[in-house]
This record gives C-alpha cells, sequence and structure tokens, in this order.
C-alpha cells in the first residue's frame, strides 16, 4: 500500500460519527496541502442507518471519486463488513472494531486488524467517540497523514459552541494510535 495514495472506506451505522470521521480526514488532507475527494452515503433513517464515507487522498489530482476497490476499511458493525469486505482490494487493509464485530472474514487475502474500539471509548467516557479511537488505528498503522494535522483539524471543524469535546475527541485518536503501536491485548492484527 502506498501511504501517499489511499481509497479508504469508512463505514457503520448512523449516530457513529460515521460522516465525521470522513470530513475529518478530509479537512486534515487539505491541511497538509494533498489532493482529497469525500463522499458521504447514509440511509434514510438519521440514527441505526447504515453510513459510509469513501475517501480518495492522493498526491496527484484525482479523476474520479468513485471507488471499486478500497486499499483499507474502517468498519463500525457486522453489517458494514458484510458489505465491503468483498470489495477490498486483495492485499489491503481492514480495521474492524471488535467491539461489535465478531467474525473475521473468510478472505486469506487481506490484513485484518481487530480493535476494541467502543470499548475503549466507553473507558474514555463515551461510546461517540470510538470513531476517533479507528482514525488513531488508520494513522498509526498507514501513516496516511499527521495526527498534528488531524488534531488542527479538529480545532476547525468543531463548532465553537462544542469545543470542550476537542481534548476528549484528541484522547481518543491518541488510544487508537498507542493501541496500534503498542500492541496491546485489545488489538489483534493477523491474515484473515
Amino acid at each position: 500500500m502506498n501511504s501517499k495514495n489511499l481509497k479508504l472506506i469508512v463505514a457503520g451505522f448512523g449516530g457513529q460519527g460515521i460522516l465525521f470521521a470522513g470530513k475529518l480526514l478530509a479537512y486534515a488532507t487539505m491541511l497538509e496541502g494533498r489532493e482529497v475527494t469525500c463522499f458521504p452515503s447514509y440511509g434514510a433513517e438519521m440514527r441505526g442507518g447504515t453510513a459510509n464515507c469513501t475517501i480518495i487522498i492522493s498526491d496527484e489530482m484525482i479523476g474520479s471519486p468513485v471507488v471499486n476497490q478500497p486499499d483499507v476499511l474502517l468498519i463500525m458493525n457486522e453489517a458494514s463488513m458484510e458489505r465491503f469486505v468483498p470489495k477490498l482490494k486483495s492485499g489491503g487493509l481492514l480495521i474492524m472494531n471488535s467491539s461489535l464485530i465478531k467474525n473475521l472474514p473468510k478472505r486469506q487475502d487481506i490484513e485484518a486488524l481487530q480493535i476494541d474500539a467502543t470499548g475503549m471509548a466507553e473507558e474514555l467516557g463515551s461510546s461517540q467517540i470510538a470513531n476517533m479511537i479507528m482514525i488513531g488505528a488508520l494513522i498509526a498503522k498507514t501513516g496516511i497523514i499527521s495526527v498534528d494535522t488531524v488534531f488542527n483539524a479538529l480545532e476547525d471543524i468543531i463548532s465553537e459552541r462544542k469545543k470542550g469535546i476537542i481534548p476528549v475527541n484528541q484522547t481518543a485518536i491518541k488510544r487508537g494510535l498507542e493501541g496500534i503501536n503498542l500492541n496491546n491485548t485489545t488489538v489483534k492484527s493477523q491474515r484473515a
């Protein structure tokens, strides 16, 4: 996987911060002066429906926002795993929330990384920041973007009245980074 170019799909239920995660990654990429497309998609339901965001990060001009075979999947729930894992390119990376996904995919040609994102988020006080733990894991595993840039992007995109949630979001991103870098017991990486 070329760490300077990445096709990514973030997917889960509505209410899990999928679209916010996509927006954050896209904005941070722009802060680094790189090319990015971000294409959100969600069902009619506000919470509990499906949500996904397709993101392309590149050092070159992007011709199309369509991603048929992503390099990386950030998957928050079982339904999204069933839908998107068949599309993941051979040799691709699956980062999945093991709190809500119990079974590894049957594919042998991908790397599957399990991280207890919801559990770790609950330890920090809110399951709603599991998406930030997943972003930390993505950064640690791919190096696609600087964590400092993501922190700066958080400052920019979170509204003035919600600025108080920035520190816990930053802490969650750090926990995701540490979970991968320390290879602690909440993380399992293996060929699926």
